[in-house]
Order: C-alpha cells, then sequence, then structure tokens
C-alpha cells in the first residue's frame, strides 16, 4: 500500500468573530481528513488570545496516495470556542488535499497558507494560518502498518 506522512501545523488564527461576548474566548481548532471521524485531531486551547488565537501545534497522519490524487478528501479544521455548557462553533476551513499537495509540490511538498474561515456557506470573519508538508510515497506491507499505525492515522 502506497502512503505519505502528511504534517500540519496549525499556527494562528486572527480576526475571529466573537462568539462569546461576557466572557473570553478561548479558542481550539479539530483537524480531520476525509470522512473518517477517527482521524478527528484537536490543538490546546488557546486561553489568552481571544480572537487572536495562537497554537504552533503539530499534528501528523499517513495518509494513502490515493488522497492526494482525486479531489473528494478533504483537509477540514473546524474552530471552537471552549463553555462549560458545550463548545460553541465558530467557523472552519475545506481544503482538498490533492490541491494541497499540488500547491505544495513545486515548493518542494511544504507551504504555508493563510486562508478564510466560513461559517456554513457564507464566509465568516477571521483567517486561519497553518503550514503543511508531505512526506515522500512510501511502499508499506499491510502487516507492518497494522502493527505502526498506534501513533499515526489514516493509511
Amino acid at each position: 500500500m502506497d502512503c505519505r506522512k502528511f504534517e500540519i501545523v496549525l499556527i494562528s488564527a486572527s480576526d475571529l468573530e466573537d462568539v462569546r461576548k461576557l466572557f473570553k474566548m478561548k479558542v481550539h481548532a479539530r483537524v480531520s481528513i476525509g470522512s473518517n471521524p477517527n482521524t478527528e485531531k484537536r490543538t490546546p486551547t488557546d486561553k489568552h488570545g481571544e480572537i487572536n488565537p495562537a497554537w504552533n501545534f503539530s499534528i501528523k497522519y499517513t495518509i494513502s496516495e490515493w488522497m492526494i490524487q482525486y479531489p473528494n478528501d478533504m483537509l477540514v479544521i473546524k474552530l471552537y470556542c471552549k463553555r462549560k455548557l458545550g463548545d460553541r462553533y465558530i467557523g472552519e476551513v475545506h481544503m482538498s488535499m490533492k490541491e494541497l499537495y499540488e500547491y505544495s509540490y513545486a515548493s518542494g511538498g511544504s507551504a504555508i497558507m493563510t486562508c478564510p474561515v466560513h461559517k456554513g456557506s457564507a464566509q465568516s470573519q477571521g483567517v486561519l494560518r497553518f503550514s503543511y508538508r508531505f512526506g515522500e510515497r512510501v511502499t508499506i506491507d499491510k502487516l507492518v502498518l497494522a502493527e505502526s499505525i498506534a501513533g499515526w492515522s489514516m493509511c
């Protein structure tokens, strides 16, 4: 099975919509790839930046090679404000894994992006900044893959 390492570093967001008027916003991000809910990983909560959170948090995946060959598989980054009564949704960024790969290919497989945050079909307030890189393609034996998947996900 052909796979690649994929690493994304969520750097920061700026000028987000203030969804919590009375108290400080404490923002975290949830990252997933494709339609598999088991791929969701999250950043620590930024407790000080409010509408301008910063994380500089790295998330690593192992992805199947076919995920960068077809436009169906999406990188989804959802932003939430932490609350005691349940987190409040701020907005999200969607990017095709294929588009990310093609964009970064000319620079050796890595890039830095600044994307608008969307809420539903409308553009919300704010932008999200992240960097990412794709590793070289490797062929992994399915047995070895099953044994090594503990710290990574997706192949």
